[in-house]
């Protein structure tokens, strides 16, 4: 094993011995951002809104084995995962108990989403969201309704307490956005075009200027610190590795992941140096994702190539009631096709918000708290 291999398995371990005591605890730290959280993003981040979507197609998470290790409950909660997501504990570690409530269950009545927006935040997060409002059309909430969705949050909370007081709380807040992968896939799939030089930077163009215009819009709002987590081994899913005969990541897949995440650092150093006062931390799923599958053991999972729920080859035909059920479901990074188990989840989010410097740039996550001007 290479010198440099090993150090990063090195501080996989740190960051995982860090973890092991709070597994799936709520966090029981002092509270570090008394403002709010905003979330948005996809099926790694929603917590329940596509349970509020009609449709045949619409892809939700209220049917076991989803949920199954969901602290108080063991339920299905509208989460792809067997217990928290990526925006749960990103939430705990801030503080909170988990993410805040979907928007689609506070929209109906405009006291309690006031109350919960200036309480906890609200996340706008959606399965099969794109950056793009053609990927997945019809079947979620895209990039831009999520961010008029919070716009309408926003209308109702200037008009209940007034600009000052949305401006103060919005300022202290955090906005976690994640996404892009759907986007990814669709245009993959898509094989005539996946492998044109000039169609797939046009791809870049169109998923950097909607990226833009989003944290653009929400700075306009009076969003101030934006903790965004960047696209992963997008080929090494167990929905991309049963497309090839021998369960192999796609190359080509990766490459488009990691040809867009050096397009999203770009902006965002750039967005920073032209709006006074941004303040972002962009975490690299995509280089934790890299290190962790280099020695799976060293990082406390067996299996890091098929899902834990799910049928067909590899797991990767979707985690159905009848679907089999892996034994441990904590030495599976992969809860089903698509998504990280819960245990990955946090791993994946202690490095994230304090752990190696490699992991997020310019800051972490933590320091993005401070930074909102928070203790």
């Amino acid at each position: 094993m290479g010198y440099e291999l090993a150090m990063k398995i090195l501080v996989i371990c740190l960051v995982l011995g860090a973890a092991a005591g709070s597994m799936i605890r709520p966090s029981k730290t002092l509270r570090q951002v008394p403002a709010a959280i905003f979330v948005f993003g996809d099926s790694t981040m929603d917590v329940g809104n596509n349970n509020y979507l009609q449709g045949k197609n619409v892809p939700r998470a209220n049917q076991p084995y989803h949920g199954i290790d969901m602290p108080g409950s063991g339920k299905p909660s509208g989460r792809f995962s067997n217990g928290y997501n990526t925006a749960d504990f990103v939430a705990q570690r801030m503080g909170f108990v988990s993410s805040p409530p979907p928007y689609l269950s506070l929209a109906p009545s405009s006291d309690n989403l006031i109350q919960t927006a200036f309480a906890t935040g609200v996340n706008y997060a959606s399965s099969g969201a794109g950056i793009l409002d053609s990927t997945n059309a019809g079947n979620n909430i895209p990039l831009s309704r999520q961010v008029q969705y919070f716009n309408a949050t926003w209308s109702e909370m200037v008009a209940s307490k007034g600009s000052g007081a949305v401006t103060a709380l919005l300022s202290r807040s955090i906005f976690l956005i994640g996404l892009g992968g759907n986007d990814l896939s669709a245009f993959a799939n898509a094989a005539e075009h996946a492998h044109d030089s000039g169609d797939v930077a046009a791809f870049y163009g169109s998923l950097i200027s909607h990226y833009s215009a989003t944290i653009t819009e929400l700075y306009a709002m009076g969003a101030r610190r934006f903790a965004i987590i960047n696209v992963g081994l997008a080929g090494c899913l167990p929905v991309a590795r049963v497309l090839d005969a021998a369960g192999a990541c796609s190359e080509r897949r990766n490459e488009l992941a990691a040809g867009f995440n050096a397009a999203l650092r770009s902006l965002l150093a750039g967005l920073a140096a032209r709006l006074p006062g941004l303040a972002y931390s962009l975490a690299d799923s995509y280089g934790i994702m890299t290190d962790i599958f280099a020695d799976p053991a060293a990082s406390g999972f067996a299996d890091v190539a098929s899902a834990c729920c799910g049928g067909g080859r590899l797991g990767a035909a979707g985690c159905m009631p009848t679907s089999p059920l892996c034994a441990d479901r904590d030495r599976h990074y992969f809860w089903d096709g698509v998504h990280p188990s819960q245990r990955a989840a946090e791993v994946r989010v202690e490095a994230f918000y304090d752990g190696p410097a490699q992991y997020t740039t310019p800051i972490n996550f933590k320091q993005l708290v401070v930074a909102s001007g928070t203790q």
